[in-house]
């Protein structure tokens, strides 16, 4: 089975979920702003808006009105372990 091609604005939230995950973006820390992210990532700026509506939807980043994006949560762990160790009822 073929696998579909990914959306460069998924791809793009993917490697800024990868460096929250790592610590390279700690939780407080502020994203680049939307221009620096184009030149940093070599997209365009509506791939840098889209790619940040995916990292609030995944509740790992909140944006400020005038302040700036920042990082708020950590990604799920693939597999997470508490769900199948809670006793169900």
């Amino acid at each position: 089975m073929t696998e579909f091609p990914r959306y460069e604005y998924v791809k793009l939230a993917d490697a800024i979920a990868a460096d929250i995950a790592s610590g390279k973006l700690p939780q407080g820390a502020a994203l680049p702003g939307e221009r620096a992210m184009t030149d940093l990532y070599g997209v365009s700026i509506g791939t840098v808006r889209r790619a940040v509506v995916e990292l609030r939807k995944r509740g790992l980043v909140a944006t400020l009105p005038a302040k700036g994006t920042y990082v708020i949560g950590l990604p799920e762990p693939i597999g997470d372990a508490s769900e199948e160790s809670e006793p169900k009822a």
